[in-house]
């Protein structure tokens, strides 16, 4: 007779939502609140480093842009080890460097050359967050709210993190320089003391290297009930078709389609995503906007953003059709940058920056969610590092073009409209990705009922 058995993704899977889902997607959010904050005030201290280093709108957009080169080493790097060594040791080492970085900013970034250098290295650490927290969250997700409860541990900390940064930008600069948003980073440091006494390891990682003892435990947390059965059985986990944190896996005539088209929405998308964050409180200025209301369009986006992808996962949990929803929110931001090149009033203005929050980043929460649940748990790591790895690329070049059109057209039309076609594009895009029911990708074997698909028995 053979002993009974627990299979690990389906016991997450279909875990109810509990205080345990509910602390961990807080916990996240909290780093996210740092990487978004982070990650949005160089928006706010190009305004002061313009003028004061007597910089040129491209000189300016490089400033901006600085962080982001960080960001793909580190985004790209990172996913090979969460994939080898642990999610939680990689992500701790990252928030560390970057807490370091950011209080060392004002500091060491007394020039354009030592600020962009200072604001790579600090780009290294943040370029993990998004991505480790977003596979983080999806492995530990129940299936009924797959995407919701990203949406509420990711994009709601980067929203948050990024207002803040605006809140900070308009009322704190004017009396403190720039340099005091980054002195707020310091805040950091208490938050990584928390995340090293709280985070778990990921349950899906610890069941790929057969830790056993630590998978019991955790799975006792999200269903108490069942922490006898789990002590008594063995544990049933999917084989890796792939070898852990494998960039080629990801080119594999299993994922190469996937992963491709999803590069592309991803880089077309932070294009506009990271041009708008960039350069929206000096644009607004610049078109008669007094200089409070200036810097909160930048709010408005973030906040915005949040709402759009709250939508966008509520929808895609309850109907499915994931592809198509992403498609219609770049497409809504699409329709809102050129109307906003076409147009200069103040409260079309907010609309239609509010509009572009709700579609172009809120779309791009989305497709981070959607990378995670692409790639099954011995690659997905290096899946999502490589989505926003590539969609750096966007985001470098965003801030950096915006300000050379500025420069050679003399206004922000020109920037709009880019934005109004990248985005469009990236509609495009993933509109052309093969999905299942639901908007899960064939290559998810994670959140299908464990019943329809092969496995194999693996002895705890």
């Amino acid at each position: 007779m053979s002993s009974p058995t627990f299979d690990v993704h389906e016991e997450l899977a279909s875990a109810p939502l509990s205080g345990f889902h509910l602390r961990l997607a807080l916990l996240l959010a909290a780093l996210i609140v740092f990487d978004g904050y982070d990650t949005v005030n160089p928006s706010y201290a190009v305004h002061y480093l313009i003028p004061a280093w007597k910089l040129s709108p491209s000189q300016g957009g490089l400033l901006v842009s600085s962080g982001l080169f960080g960001f793909l080493f580190g985004a790209a790097g990172h996913g090979i080890l969460a994939d080898r060594y642990g999610r939680r040791r990689v992500l701790l080492y990252a928030l560390c460097l970057a807490a370091i970085a950011t209080v060392l900013t004002p500091v060491i970034g007394v020039s354009l050359v030592t600020f962009c250098s200072i604001r790579f290295i600090t780009g290294i650490g943040l370029g993990v967050l998004m991505p480790l927290a977003t596979t983080y969250i999806n492995e530990f997700a129940p299936r009924r709210f797959a995407n919701l409860m990203p949406v509420w541990g990711v994009a709601l900390g980067w929203a948050f993190g990024a207002t803040l940064a605006s809140i900070a930008g308009i009322y704190l600069t004017p009396h403190f320089g720039w340099q005091f948003l980054y002195f707020l980073g310091a805040l950091a440091f208490p938050l990584l003391a928390i995340t090293y006494t709280s985070l778990p390891e990921s349950i899906r990682y610890l069941a790929l290297q057969q830790r056993t003892t630590e998978v019991r435990a955790l799975l006792s947390k999200l269903h108490p009930g069942r922490g006898a059965h789990y002590q008594s059985s063995e544990m049933r986990v999917f084989s890796a078709r792939a070898a852990k944190g494998s960039y080629a896996a990801l080119l594999s005539p299993l994922y190469r389609r996937t992963s491709i088209t999803i590069w592309i929405a991803s880089s077309l998308s932070l294009f506009g995503v990271y041009a708008l964050t960039g350069w929206i409180p000096s644009v607004m200025i610049q078109r008669g906007e007094n200089f409070a209301t200036g810097f909160s369009f930048g709010a408005i986006m973030q906040i915005a953003s949040f709402l759009g992808a709250l939508l966008g996962a509520y929808l895609i949990d309850r109907m499915g059709a994931a592809k198509q929803w992403m498609a219609c929110l770049w497409f809504c931001g699409a329709v809102s940058m050129a109307l906003l090149a076409a147009f200069n009033q103040h409260i079309f203005n907010l609309i239609a920056v509010g509009l572009a929050g709700f579609g172009i980043p809120g779309a791009q929460f989305l497709l981070n969610n959607f990378t995670a649940r692409s790639y099954e748990t011995s690659i997905r790591a290096s899946g999502v590092g490589a989505e926003l790895a590539t969609g750096r690329l966007g985001a470098i070049l965003g801030p950096y073009i915006a300000g050379l059109l500025q420069q050679r057209y003399h206004s922000s039309r020109a920037m709009f409209v880019a934005v109004a076609g990248t985005s469009l594009l990236a509609s495009i895009a993933v509109l052309t990705l093969r999905t299942q029911a639901h908007g899960i990708t064939p290559s998810d074997p994670n959140l299908l009922p464990t019943t329809l698909l092969d496995r194999i028995d693996e002895t705890a």
